[in-house]
């Protein structure tokens, strides 16, 4: 399950606790191009000795021709046949020599999977099933933030509207996929601080409506509208409920109050079964505190129709969204940003279009794409997502480089020892890399995954990800923070064996 995750250098040194095991992945390619590149360069050595000595034998002094053994009939030496010369000079790869394998083999891990790349240089350092699409948990959350950044900008707001109903004494609650819409009272803060609130709109939407209709100023009737997107594609089939009932996901609704938590002060919180008509009921409470002529409406199902606009709110910005869901992992948050990007891509907003939204926003980053990349969710919730541990890794070169809005997504990374997810981990055998990794956790029933950045001991930038996938427990995070320490330790000279 996930939610915030806190319910979520040296030759290879003694395994870690549950260490010792075979690495499960094969050695890098580039260690057999070397080998491949000396049994070559000898064979040739070989060859030219052996046909120097024979072309010198042919071409002895006569004096051999007339020497008692030799027979005067001897045919002449036919000439060589030219042999084809290589081109090009094949240049080694530099040899790195310090070991993570070991920690890269923890039983902790499960089937791991990995890449680590050098930031400067998009070499791929270490590879264990780099290219192999896998789920990692919240990790995903990382590609909502750089798709909403590209496709929305780090300065777009989400809106709530009210309009006009088509009968006298209505008017239609319109959701625009702002889960952090707050029903407290002004003055009171929910877990999204500085989040627009239900108070604001009512008492525009009191304001504009007796203006409007001066001789039957009252509203009667709240109609509730979460048509932004389908409201029946609310929950992904491969979700658990407990996620809703324990408090870590609210349905995906384009209408919802504090991300539908029962407490909005606490950021895990039980959510409702009908966020829609909860907030729908919290406007009509809003509605009678702000002096509506009629006290509290009535709420009922509805949609707008074209009636004039009588109030209007904003979210706090995107960067400021994009902090929140990172730093604590929200997945109601990245479900409301997965969706919008896809309304605002030109998709329908549903969750089956995720995988092209995703695609299309991502692309233009110039990280290649992997071909089987499955995009089921925006919060990475489901074990059906699948991403490459080397398209994270790739994508991190670009957030470390800070290009485009990136430096967003690079802010609200949580850091090793210091914040977020990761305040409370590297401790102990992995302490040295506290303040020195940014990354987003991950976990689900079958995988705890981390992804991020790495400024090394040395001075280089290595990006990573790193899942433990199968039958792991909360002990895998533990292994996967000293094997991103060990990384730091090694820094660029990491060697893949």
């Amino acid at each position: 399950m996930t939610g915030p995750d806190a319910r979520d250098a040296l030759p290879d040194a003694a395994p870690p606790s549950g260490a010792g095991r075979p690495a499960r992945a094969a050695r890098h390619p580039r260690a057999l191009l070397i080998a491949a590149v000396s049994t070559v360069s000898v064979l040739l050595g070989g060859a030219a000795l052996a046909s120097g000595a024979a072309v010198g034998a042919a071409r002895a002094p006569q004096a051999a021709e007339s020497s008692p053994t030799a027979s005067s009939a001897s045919p002449s030496p036919s000439p060589e046949p030219s042999r084809a010369q290589p081109t090009l000079a094949v240049e080694p790869s530099r040899l790195r020599t310090c070991s993570v394998a070991s920690f890269a083999a923890d039983g902790r891990l499960g089937d791991f999977v990995g890449a680590v790349v050098n930031a400067s240089t998009g070499e791929l350092l270490f590879d264990r099933a780099a290219t192999t699409p896998a789920r990692h948990g919240s990790v995903l959350k990382v590609l909502t933030a750089a798709a909403a950044l590209r496709v929305l900008g780090p300065g777009y707001q989400l809106s709530t509207r009210v309009v006009a109903g088509p009968e006298p004494g209505q008017v239609v609650l319109v959701g625009g996929g702002d889960a952090t819409l707050s029903a407290l009272a002004p003055g009171q803060e929910s877990v999204y601080r500085g989040a627009p609130k239900l108070a604001d709109l009512a008492a525009q939407t009191v304001a504009a409506y007796a203006a409007a209709n001066p001789d039957a100023p009252a509203i009667t009737q709240v109609l509730v509208d979460a048509s932004y997107w389908n409201p029946a594609d609310k929950w992904d089939s491969s979700w658990a409920r407990s996620e809703q009932t324990i408090g870590y996901h609210s349905e995906v609704t384009a209408l919802q109050v504090d991300g539908d938590r029962q407490n909005p002060a606490l950021d895990t919180s039980p959510r409702s079964t009908d966020p829609v008509t909860r907030a729908g009921e919290a406007f009509a409470l809003a509605l009678d505190a702000a002096g509506n002529p009629g006290g509290r409406p009535v709420v009922a199902p509805g949609a707008a129709s074209g009636g004039a606009e009588l109030a209007l709110v904003r979210s706090q910005p995107v960067s400021v969204l994009i902090e929140k869901m990172l730093m604590n992992s929200d997945n109601t948050l990245a479900e409301m940003l997965a969706r919008v990007v896809s309304k605002e891509s030109g998709f329908d907003g549903s969750a089956a279009s995720l995988t092209q939204a995703f695609a299309a926003a991502l692309q233009p980053y110039g990280v290649p794409l992997d071909p089987g990349m499955v995009i089921r969710d925006g919060s990475g919730l489901s074990h059906l997502n699948a991403v490459s541990p080397q398209y994270y890794a790739q994508l991190m070169t670009k957030v470390a480089a800070g290009a485009e809005n990136l430096p967003v997504l690079s802010a609200g990374l949580p850091v090793a020892g210091r914040s977020g997810s990761l305040a409370s981990r590297f401790a102990g055998p992995a302490a040295d890399a506290r303040g020195a990794v940014a990354a987003k956790t991950g976990w689900i029933d079958t995988a705890y995954s981390l992804s991020g950045i790495v400024r090394a001991a040395d001075g280089s930038t290595l990006t990573f990800a790193f899942s433990a996938i199968g039958n792991v427990d909360g002990s895998a995070r533990a292994a996967l923070d000293q094997l991103t320490a060990a990384v730091y330790r090694c820094g660029d000279n990491l060697a893949n064996g």
